[in-house]
């Protein structure tokens, strides 16, 4: 299964943000398992850089990203993507949309955000961590 991580998601795993953490951390750790493959984008890994940063300084946020990048793919997001967010009449928000067609082009099964209300235009599955876990993780 390919699930597209969001960067709310990416941002409580790296600091530590309770109560998502412990759920968002398990997410994560999925890269250890076969059958699942974690893609983010570039914007996502942005949005965490910028709050890593913010909390631990320049040195631990980098230490910390390069630690996704060994472990998650990153879609494209470019031009293709730019496009369709924008004249998709139903995204309210330009960065959910180009997630949102991060991730289908990327042919992810499912995004794994923290707040569903972002992808409501979403033909993707969309679960928060805790319930995909339950839904999904015996």
């Amino acid at each position: 299964m390919k699930l597209f991580i969001d960067a709310n998601v990416l941002v409580s795993v790296l600091n530590k943000e309770y109560p998502v953490f412990p759920y968002s951390a398990r997410i994560l750790s999925l890269t250890e398992h076969k059958g699942y493959t974690l893609t983010t984008s570039a914007i996502c890994l942005a949005i965490a850089w910028y709050f890593a940063e913010k909390k631990y300084g320049r040195l631990l946020a980098k230490n910390k990203i390069d630690l996704l990048l060994e472990h998650m793919d990153i879609a494209d997001c470019g031009e293709k993507e730019a496009v369709l967010a924008i004249k998709n009449k139903k995204v309210n928000d330009f960065e959910d949309g180009l997630e949102y067609y991060s991730a289908l082009n990327a042919k992810c099964n499912c995004i794994i955000t923290s707040d569903l209300n972002d992808f409501h235009f979403s033909d993707l599955e969309v679960l928060e961590p805790e319930r995909f876990l339950k839904k999904y993780i015996k």
